[in-house]
Formats: C-alpha cells, structure tokens, sequence
C-alpha cells in the first residue's frame, strides 16, 4: 500500500491504543495461569495477534471478541508436545515464549517471518542450552527449532543484552520444578522493559524477590494466580509519534487514555521533547505537546531504542545538532532502523548521518517533502508521518501497511487529526 500525505501541521485529541508490550506480557501470564483470564483491550495488532496464536499453538484458549480476549490456561498437567507455532515478524513473541516452550517440555518450532529469523538469539540460546534446552535456528528455512525441557539452576545474562531475554526467562523459570536464580552481570539497559515484566507477574500472584547482587530468585513449581480481569495499559510507544508531531507546529495534539505511571520506558519521550524545546505537559490520563522554541540536544537512547525515528524526525528541523547515541540494536530490527530512519529523512530533505550506535541530525529550515518507503518497518512509517508535519510538499510513503505490525488505524487516525491522507494498493480510497 502507497500513501501519499499533505504537508503542514495538524492538531486534535486522540486515544491511545493498547500497549502491545503490556499485551503480549499479560497475555502470556494468564496462558500460564490456573484459570481463566479476560484481558481487556478494544485493538489488536500483527504482534499481539502473532502471541496469540502461539498461545493457542502451546495449547491456551483463546476466545476473543470486540473488547479483548478470553484466555483459557494451557493444561500444564501434561506435557504439550509437538507443535508449530507462528510469530510473523514479532521479536517479542519469540524471545517471550521460547524459554517458555522449552519449560513447558514442547517440541516446537517457530516460524519466523522477514528479518525475525536473523536477529540474534543469543546469548539467549546458550543459556538455555547450558540447562538442558535444544534450540536449533535455520534462518534460510525461517524457523527455530526447540527441545528438551531446561533444569532448574542458576541463570545469568549480560545486562547490555535484549530485555526480552530476561522476560523470557522471567516467565519460564517460575514453571520448572526446582529454584533457580537469574542473574544480571554488567549494567542493565531497558530496565524500564523488565518493570514491565516483574509488574505483570506481581499481577498474576508471583514476586520474584531480588538477590543481592542484582537479578532475581525464582522459586519453581508455577503459582501463576489469575486476577480474573486484567486491563492493558495505553501505548506510549505509540503515543510517540502524535506527541512529536505535535511539537513541530500547529495548535498541539492530546493523547488520552496513557497511564502518566507506567513503567513503559517509552513514556519518556515527553522528557526528551521537553529537552528538544516542546511544550509538553501530563496531567492525569492524557499528554499533550504544542510547539516551542526548539533547541538541539544530545539524547542517549538505550532505554528508548524505539523512540529514535520519530524523535530523529522531530529533530530534523531543530536548529543545532540533535546526537542520538546508545541505538546500536536499532540495526537488528525489521529494518536497520538507523540506516533506514537516515535514509527516510535525507529523502525528504533532511541531513542526517550515521554512526555505529547513533544518528546525528543537523537541523535544515524546513523539509521538501518527496517519496519514502517504509522498508518493512512500522517505526519508519511512522517516522515519515512525523517529517510531513515540517515538509514544503507532500509525502508519499511505499509499504505504508508496515504500521499493520503494531499500529493497524495508524493512517485512519492521522486523518482524524486534520491531516489529508490517500492511499493507493491494497485499500485505494481517501481516508
């Protein structure tokens, strides 16, 4: 799908969608659960759909309707056996349920779509395979084979490693029969991810007390207690984009719905536009972002790796020079993102280069506009929707279905705040 954008500001109030990284999260715990849970959330998306299947694949019900999912757990009094479960283009579901299969005693192998099969796994697999667990990865074939169940026992990854291996294991090692421990070495990076986690286990009755140095001790044997109903929390990930946009000119845009305490790392992006110049305020369930005096800054995006695209086009017509350092990860996700966020706004006029871990963005007056495509990627999408808002002329953007992966109303509510949008391919009308 090709969607062609006009330029200029918009501005309005939205609602936030459902956090996919709460979802995928709670879902998994009441997979794990001793009886059933009612996960609210009104929208889905391809990841969120990719854990459910996999969770249906290890053998959970899933009854869904218009305000969420009903999820029977998966009967862990026998083994599940052979099965083959399909993740799409979902990192998060892969990392998540890999320990998970492997602690269950599943024989399964997971399809993996685009890129998937060619991000790392490791240190992942060798920690697994130190305790007994088999996986085997075929990227040419687009699959991960899993076997043998891992023993209880001490665990340990480095902390400048995915977070979502340490959910992974967090959700695993609760069912094995024995204690084990998981220990971080180094510094923990997305500690904000991991939150995450440990919050949705607190959720479903498990608190996995720290250790003395940092990591955790898990005691075994399951406990997942279901809460009955559990909420997923609005998107800050997602939020992000309207929130950039609403920085760089117009009347300011709001988000409704948005847990201003969330533990989501990405709801720092009001502090980082804050730094940047913007008008950014918070009160109760909203955030809103209006345009201000704009100003150059050096941003460190360990914990925010996601964010960098939409705050890269937010920056490109900031005067100075915007630095985003710590993003090297961003180079293993649906597409090199630091490549293709510099490659997306050159295209459009900006000036943006690269470094191992980084961009450096040099602010221009004002954007051209011009054609861009998405390379597979959701967050270069939207990153190009931000970059419309300081164009002289429209943007056209190939492979605009990409925002399916997290974000499916994307375009229609970018319409809804004023913006002209029309698209051509799979849809063909004006939205």
């Amino acid at each position: 799908m090709t969607v062609t954008l006009s330029p200029g500001p918009l501005s309005g109030t939205l609602t936030a969608i459902p956090s996919k990284s709460a979802a995928h999260r709670l879902l998994i715990a009441a997979a794990l659960a001793d009886r059933p849970t009612r996960v609210v959330f009104p929208k889905s998306s391809q990841d969120i759909d990719a854990t459910l299947r996999c969770l249906a694949g290890l053998g959970a019900g899933v009854d869904r309707d218009s305000g969420g999912v009903t999820v029977t757990p998966i009967d862990r009094s026998r083994p599940v056996g052979p099965c083959v479960l399909d993740c799409g283009e979902s990192g998060s579901t892969l990392r998540f349920l890999t320990p998970v299969a492997g602690a269950l005693g599943a024989e399964a192998v997971f399809r993996l779509a685009g890129r998937l099969a060619r991000r790392p796994m490791e240190p992942l697999a060798g920690e697994l395979a130190r305790h007994g667990c088999t996986l085997t990865l075929d990227p040419e074939a687009g699959a991960l084979t899993v076997s043998g169940q891992p023993a209880p026992g001490d665990y340990s990854l480095p902390g400048d490693v995915s977070s979502q291996f340490f959910t992974g294991l967090l959700f695993a090692l609760p069912l094995l029969e024995g204690e084990s421990t998981l220990r971080v070495t180094g510094e923990l990076e997305s500690a904000g991810y991991i939150d995450m986690t440990l919050d949705a286990l607190r959720k479903f009755g498990l608190t996995p007390p720290p250790l003395a140095v940092p990591g955790w001790q898990i005691p075994g044997g399951g406990g997942y207690r279901s809460p009955g109903t559990v909420p997923v929390e609005g998107d800050w990930s997602n939020a992000a984009p309207w929130l950039c946009m609403g920085t760089l000119a117009g009347e300011g845009i709001t988000v409704t719905g948005l847990d201003n305490g969330s533990l989501q790392g990405d709801g720092a992006v009001c502090e980082v536009l804050a730094r940047l110049g913007g008008q950014v305020t918070r009160e109760g369930n909203t955030a809103s972002a209006r345009p201000g005096p704009l100003q150059a800054a050096v941003i460190d995006a360990r914990n925010i790796p996601d964010l960098v695209p939409v705050l890269a086009a937010a920056a490109a017509t900031v005067p100075g020079e915007t630095r985003f350092t710590g993003a090297g990860r961003l180079r293993l996700k649906e597409s090199d993102r630091l490549e293709t966020t510099a490659r997306t706004l050159n295209a459009l006029g900006g000036r943006v280069t690269e470094t191992e871990d980084g961009l450096i963005v040099t602010g221009v007056s004002r954007l051209r506009g011009g054609t861009v495509d998405a390379a597979g990627d959701h967050r270069i999408a939207m990153a190009a929707a931000v970059a419309s808002v300081v164009c002289q002329g429209p943007v056209t953007v190939t492979g605009a279905q990409a925002v399916e992966k997290s974000y499916p109303t994307f375009w229609t509510d970018l319409a809804s705040l004023g913006k002209a949008v029309s698209t051509t391919g799979e849809r063909n009308e004006d939205l």
